[in-house]
């Protein structure tokens, strides 16, 4: 049976991307060794997180605007620290948008630095909304949102004017639509939702920002030294990276972000349009803010949860669980999945209000 897999991450990848991984790892290249034993100084890697870096600014239309994007360790987790060491000065001080679990988390890390302002929270209800109408101060060293919200289903839709460098962790839709990314000067993402596996983390940063803080900062959380060694300082991820390459060679194919955005949206379309007209269930988050990534819903009456869990799975769906934040349902709809795995979510939702 297909499987319809909408877990929140590690998730869904392209089937070509499987393929061309496990014969990879089979034989990298026609180089009789695995892409697994390949040395990563090896012309053969070298070319790959090459290709790699440069897809990322041609994708996101950064290209010649003086960015630069590596692929690093630790997660989106530790760029919470990162950017805090990077970008904010001694006595300094940066502004936060307190919008979920990960939002809060930088904010705990960026307050080992210096003063850390909670411009807007959600929280007080759950984090079902993305605040609005907050104020930026002039003299923050930057300011850091969360684009979207795996756990929350939340997504922000409009990003306000900042006079100050802006940052923006897009770990669960980077890709997934398009945007003017050079409104951003520093972007990071963990590769296990629209790029690849995890164990790798993209930063696409404006160089010109960097340097400017007057700490000596240790040599594995430097930007300015991943990207002197182009972000080879110590050996990279290389399967991730590579299986983020075919990825984003996959969605170049495709047409780009604005090809797969138009896939995006009708596949959020077709969903929320099911949870609002089944009277059985209701989403989560507000209206205005939901994310086209995670889909948070629950059922009106949990009587049925039992019934609505059997059909799920028997219809080869895997990984519809909402957090234990939220409870529930969470379809994670990112770019791979297909629009055909969203109408079978639909259809049995459909045979659940049937049954009930």
């Amino acid at each position: 049976m297909k499987k319809h897999n909408y877990s929140a991450g590690p998730c869904i990848l392209p089937q070509e991307v499987f393929e061309k991984s496990a014969q990879a790892v089979l034989d990298f290249n026609g180089m009789g060794l695995s892409l697994l034993e390949i040395s990563h100084r090896s012309d053969e890697f070298v070319t790959v997180i090459e290709e790699a870096r440069a897809l990322v600014l041609e994708l996101l239309g950064l290209q010649g605007k003086g960015y630069q994007a590596l692929f690093l360790h630790g997660g989106a987790s530790l760029e919470f620290l990162m950017v805090p060491y990077n970008l904010m000065k001694v006595n300094g001080k940066a502004g936060y948008l307190d919008t979920g679990t990960w939002a809060s988390g930088a904010i705990k890390e960026a307050k080992h630095f210096g003063e850390t302002i909670v411009l807007a929270s959600s929280k007080e209800d759950n984090y079902n909304y993305i605040p609005k109408n907050y104020e930026i101060p002039s003299n923050l060293d930057y300011f850091h949102c969360t684009s979207n919200n795996t756990i929350f289903g939340t997504q922000m839709k409009s990003f306000p004017e900042v006079n100050t460098v802006m940052v923006c962790d897009m770990s669960s839709d980077i890709f997934s639509r398009t945007l003017d990314f050079s409104k951003f000067d520093l972007i990071y993402a963990g590769a296990q939702k629209n790029m690849g596996p995890a164990g790798s983390t993209l930063v696409v940063v404006k160089e010109e920002i960097l340097g400017k803080t007057g700490r000596n900062i240790p040599s594995m959380l430097d930007y300015q030294l991943h990207i002197a060694k182009e972000s080879m300082y110590n050996t990279p991820p290389v399967f991730p990276i590579y299986a983020s390459l075919l990825t984003l060679q996959w969605l170049k194919n495709l047409g780009g972000i604005p090809a797969i955005e138009k896939i995006n949206n009708a596949k959020a379309e077709l969903l929320y349009n099911e949870i609002d007209r089944n009277p059985l269930f209701k989403g989560t988050a507000k209206t205005e803010d939901r994310s086209n990534m995670n889909v948070t819903f629950v059922l009106n009456d949990e009587n049925h949860t039992a019934i609505f869990d059997q059909l799920w799975n028997e219809a080869g769906i895997s990984g519809l669980k909402g957090h234990r934040s939220v409870g529930g349902y969470r379809a994670s709809m990112y770019n791979a999945l297909p629009l055909e795995s969203v109408q079978v979510l639909v259809d049995v939702m459909k045979d659940l209000e049937n049954k009930a």
